[in-house]
């Protein structure tokens, strides 16, 4: 394997194999343009519906909660208070994002933020063998089993997309 091909380990897959819990990498070009989902899904030859993102909120109470949920969807911010047990929650700034959890836009992983945070995975992260998460950079993906990173991060499954409402 030469140097440029070597896979520049990010916190969050330390943390994994550290944890001795069995992922996969895929790395991908990056567009600074274009940080979607839906960009990632299209360059990594997978569907939308495989791939989540990592959204960080706040709350009414001051407290952040971190919800994980497929690409193409929209985190339902109702659905959302309601399952972390607040009145209210809204997305942080982007400029928050690095201090508070180490990542940038477009590479934010659930897996290895500063802090733990109370975390939410969709529930449709089940239905695959595998999902793709951001290994804490942009051009690359972690592919891990959606129940395996749950245990490993203290998440619980939700139903916290708007997605789901369209299709109930």
């Amino acid at each position: 394997m030469s140097k440029k091909d070597k896979i520049e380990k990010t916190n969050a897959m330390r943390q994994l194999d550290s944890a001795g819990i069995g992922h996969g990498i895929s790395e991908y070009d990056y567009d600074e343009s274009d940080l979607s989902g839906e960009h990632v899904a299209a360059a990594l030859g997978i569907s939308e519906e495989e791939i989540f993102k990592t959204l960080v909120t706040h709350s009414n109470t001051g407290e952040y909660f971190v919800f994980v949920i497929p690409v193409a969807s929209e985190l339902d911010l109702k659905k959302a208070a309601s399952v972390a047990g607040v009145k209210k929650i809204e997305m942080i700034h982007v400029k928050e994002l690095l201090p508070l959890t180490g990542y940038v836009r477009g590479g934010c992983s659930p897996i290895g933020m500063k802090k733990l945070f109370p975390t939410y995975i969709d529930e449709t992260a089940i239905l695959y063998d595998q999902i793709y998460i951001s290994a804490g950079k942009r051009g690359a993906q972690i592919i891990i089993n959606g129940e395996k990173l749950a245990e490993f991060i203290n998440a619980s499954f939700a139903n916290i997309t708007a997605w789901h409402s369209n299709n109930n």
